[in-house]
C-alpha cells in the first residue's frame, strides 16, 4: 500500500540525492557498513545517486574503483569531483591559456588528458595557477606558484577544504595550501568545488535534474551545507566526519543545515518507515 504522500520527510520527496565521500560514506578506508545499505536501499526506491567529493587528488577512475571495492556499486557517470569542475571551467572560460598546476601526478596527468595546456616550474610565465589538494607538495612547487601569481597569474583552487579527514585525524587539504600562497602573495584565488554556484549547475546540466529536486549529505558546514544553503539545495549534515554538533549549535542561523542526523543509519531508518517511499 502506498503511504499517504503528506506524511512522507521532505528529504525523501527529493529524486537525486549528493553524497560527499570522507567522513559522510567513508573515513579512509574504513567504509560505513550503513551507508553501503542506505544507497542500495535508495536505488531499490528508484532514486539517483551522485558521488561528489572535494578532493581533487584523486580522478573519477580512482574513486570508481574505491567505491566499488568497498561496496557502493557506483556508475561511472555517479561520479564527480572539484577537479572536475575546474578543468569544465578551464576548457570553457580559458580555452588555450596556460596553467601552472600544484597537484597530486594523478591530477595533473588528469588536466593534461582533457587537453589543458601545462607548464612546470621553470616557465618565465604562465597565465593561470590552480592549486589543489597535493600529496607530494613540496616548496619548490609553492615557490613556482607565489612566483607566477606575483607576476600576474590568474589564481584558482579546485576547493576550499581546510583538512581532509582520515583514520588517523585530519591532513592539511587543498584550503591550507590556498591560504599559504595568499599570505605569501596577497591574493586569494577563485575556489571552485563545493560550496560553489558552478558545482550545482555542473550537476544540474550532467544528470539533468533540478536543484530543487536534489538533497546534499555531506560532514563540513562550510562546503557540502553552504552548497544547499547558498543555492538552493536540501541540505543535510550528518556527525561522522569534521563537523560536531557544537559547531552546528554555534553556526549562524543562515549556515545550519536543513537537517542533521548522527550518521547516514538514521536516514536509512526513516527512509524504511516509509517503505522506500512508495
Amino acid at each position: 500500500m502506498k503511504k499517504n504522500p503528506t506524511k512522507i520527510h521532505p528529504i525523501l520527496e527529493k529524486k537525486l540525492y549528493i553524497f560527499d565521500m570522507d567522513g559522510t560514506i567513508y573515513l579512509g578506508n574504513r567504509v560505513f557498513d550503513f551507508a553501503v545499505r542506505f544507497l542500495k536501499n535508495l536505488r531499490a526506491s528508484g532514486r539517483r545517486v551522485l558521488f561528489f567529493t572535494n578532493n581533487a587528488s584523486h580522478t573519477d577512475d580512482f574513486y570508481l574503483h574505491k567505491l566499488t571495492r568497498l561496496g557502493f556499486e557506483p556508475q561511472k557517470d555517479e561520479i564527480m569531483t572539484s577537479g572536475d569542475v575546474t578543468i569544465e571551467f578551464l576548457r570553457r572560460h580559458r580555452a588555450g591559456k596556460s596553467v601552472y598546476l600544484v597537484g597530486t601526478d594523478e591530477l595533473v596527468e588528469e588536466f593534461r588528458r582533457k587537453g589543458i595546456p601545462l607548464v612546470d616550474e621553470s616557465a618565465g610565465q604562465c597565465d593561470i595557477v590552480v592549486t589543489s589538494f597535493d600529496t607530494s607538495l613540496t616548496y619548490e612547487k609553492l615557490n613556482a606558484a607565489c612566483r607566477f601569481v606575483r607576476g600576474g597569474a590568474e589564481y584558482l583552487s579546485t576547493h576550499p577544504d581546510f583538512n581532509c579527514p582520515t583514520e588517523d585525524g585530519f591532513i592539511p587539504d587543498s584550503g591550507a595550501i590556498a591560504a599559504f600562497v595568499t599570505a605569501s602573495t596577497g591574493k586569494t584565488p577563485t575556489y571552485f568545488g563545493k560550496p560553489y554556484r558552478e558545482t550545482v549547475e555542473m550537476i544540474e546540466e550532467a544528470v539533468g535534474i533540478s536543484k530543487d529536486e536534489m538533497c546534499i549529505f555531506g560532514d563540513r558546514l562550510y562546503t557540502d551545507i553552504a552548497l544547499g544553503k547558498k543555492h538552493g539545495v536540501c541540505s543535510v549534515l550528518v556527525l561522522t566526519g569534521e563537523t560536531t554538533r557544537a559547531d552546528v549549535e554555534a553556526a549562524a542561523a543562515a549556515d545550519k543545515p536543513d537537517y542533521v542526523f548522527p550518521s547516514l543509519a538514521e536516514v536509512d531508518t526513516l527512509l524504511k518507515e516509509t517503505h522506500y517511499g512508495i
